[in-house]
């Protein structure tokens, strides 16, 4: 099984008290502004996270939990019991509290880790850019100025500014990829059936799927394991590079690239070149109608969700986020079932081509973190680039993960390690491989 960092050297025991492990990072959010904290944080209450340390402190059985003492920040849409879940829309601000744990914030806390806060994020997780007009946009974790990436963005930075050691995210096309590159972080995003989606506020049915962001892959992998309920390969990850053939996709994803990414990526390919790496170029001419399909559905089943209160949306909701929803109306009657036969169709291509490779590789996104006000002045090209590559993992069904790309006091980048379906402890094994090498092998310009 994979270890974890950076509770790795712990080999399933905890060996300190959690409690004082989590007022110091208390102490972390504390030290933050108040708007800081709110831009990070729907909401943070110091008391219930110290009181759920100290419980763990008490209990034999959680101390030796794979998690025990990790402090997981929670996306605002994921039920907490006692707790209000408004998938930062201040729409659902009055709902009731939920009555119980979502599967995932469940299965984290049996296996001992401490939830740390209810993080920001796109309204209703439908931007990959991070904004948010009624909690406020936290600037990225590198530079202010720059968006945080969506819709994880809340989550992305309690991690990468040291408050919380691994967020929970959802990914419905690149939700948890995209913040975690856009802050220097990894991230994985499972097979959508890995992880159950129960208690989780739904955007699209057809597409979301719940994942990990964290410092490093040995993390995200040990908590995947947790949130999928799989007990990992029982060899260890995969450390070696030499004789792995990646299919390096070049119909979509490389296009368009900014200078940095372009720079990064071919550095980052000589690297895996250097290690022994196989690097195929290869088109996937399925990729090109990725962005109009996942469009179509994903609208029309988010329209679904909200159906009923649309003219409330109109009066207190996002109306970038509601543009989106309402796109639903325009579609022509069968676009929708044809959008989905187009799916099955590249998926099946998907996993036809995938059998002659170890894994694909591309940039995460082809875009450095822009800055908030270009985004604000542009921001459906903008959002629409920015998911571009992710989306189309989701398209397909596939697993993937980010790893940072960037050298570093350069802006953040990441390479993406995807597969088909089913690959995911593959994928996992890969990009733990990569990581070295994709961040020594960064530019340095």
């Amino acid at each position: 099984m994979p270890g974890l960092s950076p509770l790795s050297r712990l080999s399933g025991r905890l060996s300190f008290r959690a409690a004082e492990r989590t007022a110091a990072a208390i102490g972390r959010v504390e030290a933050l502004s108040d708007e800081a904290v709110g831009r990070i944080f729907t909401r943070f209450d110091a008391v219930k996270v110290m009181r759920a340390a100290e419980a763990l402190d008490r209990d034999p059985t959680l101390r030796q939990g794979p998690l025990a003492g990790l402090t997981i920040s929670i996306k605002d849409l994921f039920d907490q019991a006692g707790e209000i879940t408004t998938a930062a829309s201040v729409y659902l601000a009055d709902r009731a509290p939920a009555e119980a744990d979502a599967a995932a914030v469940a299965r984290l806390k049996l296996a001992g880790a401490i939830p740390f806060g209810r993080t920001t994020m796109s309204e209703f997780a439908y931007s990959g850019v991070g904004l948010n007009p009624h909690f406020g946009t936290p600037g990225n974790s590198h530079d202010p100025l720059r968006i945080p990436g969506g819709s994880t963005s809340g989550g992305a930075l309690s991690v990468a500014l040291g408050l919380a050691d691994v967020a929970l995210g959802s990914d419905t096309g690149g939700s948890v990829r995209i913040p975690a590159a856009f802050n220097g972080l990894a991230g994985f995003k499972p097979t959508q059936a890995k992880v159950p989606l129960d208690g989780a506020f739904p955007l699209s049915q057809s597409y979301d799927s719940v994942g990990p962001l964290a410092r490093d892959i040995r993390t995200c992998a040990g908590v995947h394991a947790v949130l999928s309920g799989e007990t990992p390969p029982a060899s260890p990850l995969r450390t070696a590079a030499k004789g792995l053939r990646i299919g390096v996709v070049r119909t979509v994803l490389t296009e368009g690239l900014d200078g940095q990414v372009a720079a990064d990526f071919a550095a980052a390919l000589q690297a895996l070149t250097d290690n022994g790496v196989e690097l195929v170029d290869v088109d996937m001419p399925a990729l090109a109608k990725a962005g109009a399909i996942n469009r179509v559905i994903v609208a029309s089943e988010a329209h679904r969700v909200h159906a009923d209160h649309l003219d409330a949306l109109e009066k207190v909701g996002d109306p970038r986020v509601l543009q989106r929803i309402m796109a639903a109306v325009s579609f022509a009657l069968g676009e929708e079932e044809q959008a989905r036969v187009e799916r099955s169709a590249a998926q099946a291509a998907f996993v036809g081509l995938a059998a002659g490779f170890d894994a694909f590789i591309a940039p995460t996104i082809p875009i450095v973190p822009p800055l908030i006000a270009e985004v604000e002045a542009d921001y459906d090209r903008l959002n629409a680039l920015v998911l571009r590559n992710p989306s189309t993992v989701n398209c397909l069904n596939g697993c993937a993960a980010t790893i940072p790309m960037h050298a570093a006091g350069s802006l953040p980048t990441g390479l993406m390690v995807f597969g088909p379906g089913g690959a995911d402890w593959d994928i996992l094994a890969i990009a733990q491989c990569f990581e070295p090498l994709a961040q020594r092998g960064a530019s340095k310009d």
